[in-house]
């Protein structure tokens, strides 16, 4: 997970664009929860997850695959956050017809990323 790329809103637009595959956004969320992978073990680190996350998942789970876990993602963005792709980026949606479950969670990864930015950067406005 060390080639991800940097959390910025150029990468959460490439999130809701497609333009960055399933797996590098999956790892982009772990890692801002704390999962850290030890190749020399071959195990996964939680040592640094949240409790709430660390009890349900030892292993990151995958969030676009997984709705409960989802689910889970979403409830831990603050409220305050919850409309952060439309308030910072104008991110309007998608269109009928273009979007399904992995579109939606894609979009929630992306808003949960957004959301840790703002909560994690004097830089971001």
């Amino acid at each position: 997970m060390s080639n991800l790329p940097p959390l910025n809103t150029e990468t959460i637009w490439a999130i809701l664009d497609d333009k960055i595959d399933d797996i590098t956004v999956n790892q982009l969320v772990w890692y801002y929860l704390g999962y850290r992978y030890d190749s020399s073990s071959e195990k996964w680190d939680n040592s640094e997850v949240a409790q709430e996350w660390r009890d349900e998942y030892q292993k990151p789970p995958d969030f676009i695959d997984s709705r409960p876990a989802t689910v889970k993602l979403t409830r831990s963005i603050p409220t305050e956050n919850k409309q952060l792709l439309k308030e910072k980026l104008g991110f309007k949606g998608y269109k009928i017809g273009e979007f399904g479950p992995r579109q939606t969670r894609r979009a929630t990864a992306a808003n949960w990323l957004l959301s840790y930015l703002q909560q994690n950067s004097d830089k971001f406005e």
